[in-house]
């Protein structure tokens, strides 16, 4: 979940490679590092914590060279200081490095007995020192090679060499790396975001693969080291600006955009004129796929599960739903008539990444829902649909997610109608209800003043729980991993049909209980369920939909109303008081809204 950025130019690098890393921070803000090669030396200066700490540090501010590799960390081993930040080096090799080396202990036990010494608790510095010894006995493309066969794990490496200053080296196993092209300098980054301000013409490494990167040209090399080919792709040329506006965090930004990254979706897949949605170039038969499944991690996952619901309702499909961390590492019995949906905002989630190479090597049927058409899990799917959200900054997802369940649902609706399973009239329903969605975000986006005044009971809350049923119960899931991931606070989300089968005993006088009751097929199952938890002295937070009849229960503390829609959209309500609950309480906290702690966006290691 690191950054990396590397600049071979004829102009010293350093403050452009400290511009880069802060594009790259939503990796990692543990620490950050910069090293350049200037009158034969490794300089290198490090700091613990922001970018910004690095750029206030006066060495850094006055380093030559021509040459020259960034990082911004997300600490796997060792403490988020300035001893472990990266650069990492040896006496004459310096590498920036994403990933995990899983073997790091066997190889520096090995170095160690052939005299190298250590300064850090990373599994980086293996890698310096690796390079190293194998510089003793091979040239730089052999001990390149020799030192990637002996890592195992996943890795993304820039690398520059003391004795040889006209070079840097990329390679690529697992993590996402491109290089990029400019005049006169040529650049190594982890992802296009980070480059293109430099420049739109981008090369992807491919796993295996490694390159080295001058001045004026880049060679490519294959895992065994043979020279090979690779495509240059030119990127839009205009650079996205995106900043906060009058906004005082990007996530409050985000919230508040949704009306507008969800119009952009339906306008992109739904035509009014024709009552159809356009998916073009879908690569299959539809009498080819019996079943699907749907594969994330973390927010993905909840777009997946909420999916799964959509699917089941609106077809006759087999529907599946898998964490990627865990699809990996079961006997999967894969099927030629399975589609086999991978979610990811970045388009470089590690698991979902691995689940995917896993379906390949199997030849199975791909598709990719991402926020990010140049990334990894979309270039090797067989097919793409993009959320067209725009560029995410925050860590926690906001508007992604959104994005994520607009598509599978716009999905949802294409195979009931390819399958003859939904009457043509009532699919026309269904999308001229679906275009009323950004005006009815709009009205529900007005509830900030009762989520302000309910975030205080949260925050003095030991945990909190969130309950629903059938399309409710993933996005209670969702709103407590958004309170858990802002605010620090113990949050789990349960279907409220469970509660009686043991989460019930966490329940006590004055806990808090979000409550999903939307006025659905699950509403009067759901109301009974509350009735429980308030039975036991819990503090009910009612979210539900406007409706002329009153609730059916006495004792709620707090009660919510969104706007109304037909069942299948009101997920797509119910999610902003939550979103709104999670960065109210975090902002009465004082805590770091769009960086918290021990998170990082793009989630790039197992």
């Amino acid at each position: 979940m690191c950054g990396i950025i590397g600049i071979n130019s004829n102009k010293p690098v350093a403050t452009t490679i400290i511009n880069s890393l802060k594009k790259l921070e939503y990796r990692g803000y543990d620490s950050a590092g910069i090293a350049t090669l200037y009158n034969g030396l490794i300089n290198e200066v490090k700091s613990e914590g922001r970018v910004e700490n690095l750029e206030k540090n006066s060495i850094a501010q006055n380093m030559e060279g021509t040459i020259g590799i960034g990082h911004v960390r997300w600490a796997t081993h060792g403490l988020p200081n300035s001893i472990n930040a990266h650069p990492h080096s040896s006496q004459n090799v310096s590498v920036v490095h994403n990933g995990i080396i899983e073997n790091s202990t066997i190889l520096k036990k090995f170095l160690i007995g052939k005299g190298h010494v250590f300064k850090s608790q990373t599994d980086t510095e293996v890698i310096a020192h690796l390079i190293t010894e194998n510089l003793k006995t091979e040239n730089i493309i052999n001990s390149i090679k020799k030192t990637l066969k002996s890592l195992h794990g996943s890795f993304a490496l820039g690398i520059v060499f003391k004795d040889h200053p006209d070079f840097i080296v990329g390679a690529r196993r697992g993590s996402p790396l491109a290089v990029g092209y400019g005049p006169n300098e040529n650049y190594l980054g982890s992802d296009s975001y980070a480059l293109k301000s430099m420049t739109n013409k981008i090369t992807y490494l491919n796993d295996g693969e490694f390159c080295v990167i001058k001045r004026n040209n880049v060679d490519f090399f294959s895992e065994e080291g043979t020279r090979i080919n690779k495509k240059v792709l030119v990127l839009s040329s205009t650079e996205e600006k995106y900043d906060k506006g009058d906004y005082k965090h990007f996530m409050a930004k985000e919230i508040e955009e949704q009306p507008i990254t969800i119009s952009n979706g339906i306008n992109e897949y739904i035509d009014m004129s024709n009552r159809d949605i356009n998916i073009y170039n879908f690569p299959w038969k539809k009498k080819e796929i019996s079943s699907i499944t749907l594969i994330g991690c973390g927010t993905a996952y909840h777009s997946c599960l909420m999916a799964k619901y959509w699917f089941e309702k609106l077809t006759n499909l087999d529907v599946n739903i898998d964490i990627a961390s865990e699809f990996r590492y079961r006997k999967n019995r894969f099927k030629q008539d399975n589609l086999y949906i991978f979610v990811s905002q970045s388009g470089e989630t590690a698991d979902t990444y691995a689940a995917l190479d896993l379906c390949k090597n199997n030849n199975v049927k791909t598709c990719a829902v991402v926020n990010v058409v140049e990334s990894s899990i979309a270039r090797d799917s067989n097919f793409v649909l993009p959320i067209h959200c725009g560029v995410e900054i925050g860590v926690a997802s906001t508007k992604a997610f959104l994005g994520q369940i607009l598509i599978l649902y716009i999905l949802a609706l294409k195979f009931a109608l390819w399958r003859k399973e939904i009457e043509k009239k009532d699919f026309d329903k269904k999308l001229s209800e679906l275009k009323t969605l950004p005006k009815l975000l709009e009205k529900t986006l007005l509830v900030d003043n009762k989520i302000q005044t309910i975030a205080d009971t949260f925050n003095e809350a030991k945990g909190s729980m969130f309950l629903g049923r059938g399309f409710s119960y993933p996005i209670a899931l969702e709103g407590a991993l958004k309170l858990k991931e802002l605010s620090y606070i113990h949050a789990e989300g349960y279907p409220a049909g469970e509660m009686k089968h043991g989460p019930l005993a966490l329940i006590e006088e004055g806990m808090p209980v979000v409550v999903l009751a939307p006025r659905d097929s699950y509403y009067k199952k759901t109301i009974s369920n509350m009735q429980e938890v308030i039975a036991r002295g819990a503090k009910v937070l009612l979210i539900t939909n406007k409706s002329k009849d009153e609730v059916i229960s006495e004792n709620i503390w707090k009660k919510i109303e969104v706007e109304s829609t037909n069942e299948d959209l009101l997920p797509f309500l119910l999610t902003i008081p939550l979103q709104k609950l999670a960065y109210y309480s975090a902002l009465k906290k004082g805590y770091d809204i769009d960086k918290p702690r021990n998170l990082a966006k793009s989630v790039t290691v197992e």
